[in-house]
């Protein structure tokens, strides 16, 4: 089973590629070595993310040029 399933992570934003840049962005700054915001029972940087937005720690603000 996928964790956090999609269905929640489609109410915390807009659209399919929101989540998507958003989870990217957010997976960049972990391997650069951000600190994670939440506990994970994984290591890969993508699925950190997923539950950082899925949790409400990590939120975004759409602009004229991009995501926030």
């Amino acid at each position: 089973m996928i964790y956090p399933p999609l269905d929640v992570l489609m109410e915390k934003v807009d659209c399919k590629y929101t989540l998507a840049v958003l989870s990217a962005k957010r997976a960049r700054e972990i391997m650069s070595g951000d600190q994670p915001l939440t506990e994970s029972r994984s290591n890969k940087p993508v699925t950190i993310a997923l539950e950082e937005i899925a949790q409400d720690k990590i939120g975004y603000q759409r602009t004229k040029t991009g995501i926030k």
